[in-house]
């Protein structure tokens, strides 16, 4: 557990989450553009973006912290998390990969701390606009250094509802009921394209309801701990603990919302 972490040692880990994800938005900025990604293959691109970006992020936070474990999209191996008595920093170097190579300025960089099975520490950086969502536990959710809190949105008809699907599924996939399900009867539905922003938008308010099935841990460890901070509601669709290594849920504001989100989710 958690408990004999202090608040002071959660705040440390939190400044040196923030400094690496500046460090790994500054390459992402650096890279792109740099390809016309519709005429020279736009995957070369993404894959040096993807791999600079991790390298200034890991470099950082291991050198600062030479005893932590590393888990990135390019560094897969999961039980690193599981490791009993062992800080791992769980991190998603680009979170919104087809945002990016079509300059699509939505998308982000994704850093947590873990450690005894929960996360203390999560940054989501967006480094077109400058904006650092942050929290560590049981201290509150922040953009840049303001507390954050969710809309608090209890009717799905006047919710702003965020999805995220593989571009893959076909007209009969789930994916598509639960989206048609929720279009007749949602205020408005978007699919924006970074999963930690979209935590992180249910957290301040911008947004009122988001779901998703396909995403991994590293897409959701930080968004997670914000939107928990910030008071919002996350659980599987069918109202249960979300499995933190096979992330299928729906966040909230409220219960009263999640409960009806769930009405149309869960088939």
């Amino acid at each position: 557990m958690t408990n004999n972490i202090s608040q002071q040692q959660k705040n440390e880990f939190l400044e040196a989450a923030v400094a690496a994800a500046k460090l790994g938005g500054d390459k992402l900025i650096e890279w792109m553009g740099k390809v016309d990604v519709r005429e020279k293959g736009p995957r070369d691109l993404v894959t040096q973006a993807d791999f600079d970006s991790q390298q200034a992020i890991s470099e950082y936070l291991l050198g600062n912290f030479p005893d932590h474990e590393f888990l990135g999209e390019e560094s897969t191996d999961k039980s690193l998390v599981t490791k009993p008595g062992v800080f791992c920093w769980v991190v998603d170097p680009l979170d919104g990969t087809v945002n990016y190579v079509h300059q699509l300025n939505s998308f982000s960089v994704s850093i947590a701390l873990r450690y005894g099975g929960e996360t203390i520490a999560g940054v989501v950086y967006d480094p077109v606009i400058g904006e650092m969502f942050s929290a560590v536990s049981g201290g509150g959710a922040t953009l840049n250094g303001k507390a954050i809190s969710h809309s608090r949105c209890t009717e799905i008809g006047k919710a702003l509802v965020v999805c995220s699907f593989s571009s893959s599924v076909d007209r009969h996939h789930p994916e598509v009921e639960r989206f048609l399900r929720v279009l007749g009867q949602a205020g408005s539905i978007r699919r924006l394209g970074s999963a930690a922003l979209n935590l992180c938008f249910v957290a301040c308010g911008r947004s009122d309801s988001y779901w998703a099935t396909g995403l991994n841990c590293w897409d959701i460890a930080a968004g997670w701990l914000i939107l928990k901070e910030s008071g919002a509601v996350m659980k599987t669709l069918d109202g249960g603990q979300v499995d933190f290594f096979e992330p299928k849920f729906c966040a909230a504001a409220t219960e009263e919302l999640f409960t009806a989100m769930q009405e149309h989710l869960d088939i």
